[in-house]
């Protein structure tokens, strides 16, 4: 049995960067920062997560920066070639669940979900 699933908990670092696929299907990109440690040793990752279809929608719509959400998906590689002829490697996850936490000053709580199958890959 293969498992490639990530969670993340934490907040959008700036609002989404909305776009279409080719045949038209919403796509959004977002940063997510979670925080390890704590005090001195307090440490911030980053983390580039991408929605696919309706789930993309509900983030082009709703997630602004500073927003905290809980995110399933899975971890994907790639590799590709830069402007300076150089390769290079970039590491995303590719959500299939998302809820939205609190905002800032807010006790709102919501979620939503896309199905596997309308994922397009």
């Amino acid at each position: 049995m293969n498992v490639n699933k990530v969670i993340l908990v934490g907040r959008a670092g700036k609002d989404p960067e909305a776009r279409e696929t080719g045949k038209g299907e919403a796509v959004a990109n977002i940063s997510l920062a979670t925080n390890s440690g704590y005090g001195d040793n307090e440490k911030t990752d980053w983390h580039r997560v991408t929605f696919f279809g309706k789930l993309a929608n509900t983030v082009i719509e709703y997630v602004k920066k500073g927003q905290e959400l809980y995110v399933e998906g899975r971890i994907s590689y790639s590799k590709y070639t830069g402007k300076d002829g150089i390769e290079k490697y970039s590491t995303s996850i590719i959500a299939y669940s998302m809820q939205m936490g609190k905002k800032e000053g807010s006790s709102a709580v919501s979620s939503t979900s896309e199905d596997d199958d309308s994922l397009p890959f």
